[in-house]
C-alpha cells in the first residue's frame, strides 16, 4: 500500500479528490491536513471530517491548518463557487470526532516521519501548511517521495485575475517556498484541468450508486453544476482537484508533461523562468479523458 496524505480547502472538488484517494485499490490515505482557501481551514476540517465518517474512515486523522497565508490575511473563501459552507450548502450528518491535536504542517511533518521515503502528498487549496511545515522540519523535503500540487496557469487565463489560479494566488509565498524546496513536484494547472469536466450524467451515477458517501457527493455537485452552468453555458464543472489526486495515483497518465523552472509572482501568477534553481513536472495534457477515470474511482469500484 502506497500512503498519501492529502492537503485540502475542502471544496467540492477537493471531495471528490478525497473519495478518490479513499476508493484507489493500492492507496493508503494516512492523514488529511485543511487550509484556508475555498473555506475556513476550520469549516474545510469539518467537512473532511463528515465525509470520512461517511466513508465508514473514522481512523484517518485530520489536522486543521493554517487559517492565514504567510504574511498575509484569509480572503474569505469561495462561497459564490462552493457555497457558504465549502460543500454547497448541504448539510451532511455530523462526526463524532473532532480534528487532531495537531495542526496541518505537523500532522504532514508526523506522517512524513513515519513513511520516510514512502509519503506522496497530493496538496488541492493553498500550500500554507507545506510551506510551515517545511520551515519546521529542515529535513521534510528528503522524507517525502513526491508532491502533486493543483495550482497555476501558465499558458492559459487564471481563475481568480487575468492571470493567476487561486491556490496559487490564495497564499504566492508559500507556493514560492514549495516550488523551490528539494522534492520532486508535479504541479497541475488549469492548463489541464479546465479540460477535463464532469456533467449531469456523472453526477446521477454518484447518486445512484448509492453509498453515504456518493449520495453526498451527487447532492454537492449540484450547487457546483449550477455555478458553471452560469459560466460555461452547460452543466459541467472541472475536475481541478482529482485530476491532481488521479495524476499521484498513477491512474491519469500525462501526455505532455515538461520539467520546468518556474517563477511565483506576488500576485500569484506562474511564469516559466529557465533561471529557477529547480524543475518542477508541469502536466499540460493527458493521455485520455479524465472523467470515466475519476468516477470509477469516486464509486469505489
Amino acid at each position: 500500500m502506497t500512503p498519501f496524505h492529502l492537503d485540502c480547502d475542502t471544496g467540492i472538488d477537493d471531495a471528490l479528490a478525497l473519495a478518490l484517494l479513499l476508493g484507489r485499490p493500492g492507496a493508503a490515505l494516512a492523514a488529511v491536513g485543511t487550509v484556508s482557501g475555498n473555506t475556513s481551514a476550520g469549516q474545510a476540517a469539518r467537512n473532511t471530517l463528515d465525509l470520512l465518517a461517511l466513508a465508514g474512515r473514522d481512523d484517518i486523522p485530520v489536522g486543521a491548518g493554517a487559517h492565514h497565508p504567510l504574511g498575509g490575511s484569509y480572503a474569505g473563501g469561495a462561497a459564490r463557487v462552493h457555497g457558504g459552507n465549502g460543500i454547497g450548502g448541504i448539510e451532511l450528518p455530523r462526526a463524532a470526532r473532532t480534528p487532531a491535536d495537531r495542526d496541518g504542517a505537523d500532522l504532514l511533518i508526523e506522517t512524513a516521519r513515519r513513511h520516510p521515503g514512502e509519503l506522496r502528498v497530493v496538496a488541492t487549496g493553498p500550500l500554507t501548511n507545506l510551506a510551515l511545515a517545511l520551515r519546521r522540519e529542515p529535513g521534510l523535503a528528503e522524507l517525502v517521495r513526491d508532491v502533486t500540487v493543483m495550482g497555476g496557469a501558465l499558458r492559459v487565463p487564471g481563475n481568480i485575475t487575468g492571470h493567476a489560479e487561486a491556490n496559487i494566488a490564495n497564499d504566492p509565498v508559500a507556493a514560492a517556498e514549495v516550488l523551490d524546496a528539494a522534492w520532486p513536484v508535479t504541479l497541475v494547472p488549469l492548463d489541464v484541468t479546465m479540460r477535463h469536466r464532469f456533467g449531469e450524467r456523472d453526477r446521477a451515477v454518484l447518486a445512484a450508486h448509492g453509498t453515504a458517501l456518493t449520495t453526498a457527493l451527487a447532492a454537492m455537485l449540484v450547487a457546483y453544476l449550477d455555478h458553471y452552468e452560469t459560466r460555461f453555458g452547460e452543466r459541467e464543472v472541472p475536475l481541478h482537484d482529482p485530476l491532481a489526486a488521479g495524476i499521484a495515483t498513477g491512474d491519469l497518465r500525462p501526455l505532455d508533461a515538461p520539467m520546468l523552472g518556474l517563477r511565483v509572482g506576488p500576485d500569484g501568477r506562474v511564469t516559466e523562468d529557465a533561471a529557477a534553481r529547480r524543475r518542477t513536472r508541469v502536466v499540460l495534457s493527458l493521455t485520455g479523458d479524465a472523467a470515466p477515470v475519476i468516477r470509477r474511482l469516486a464509486l469505489g469500484v
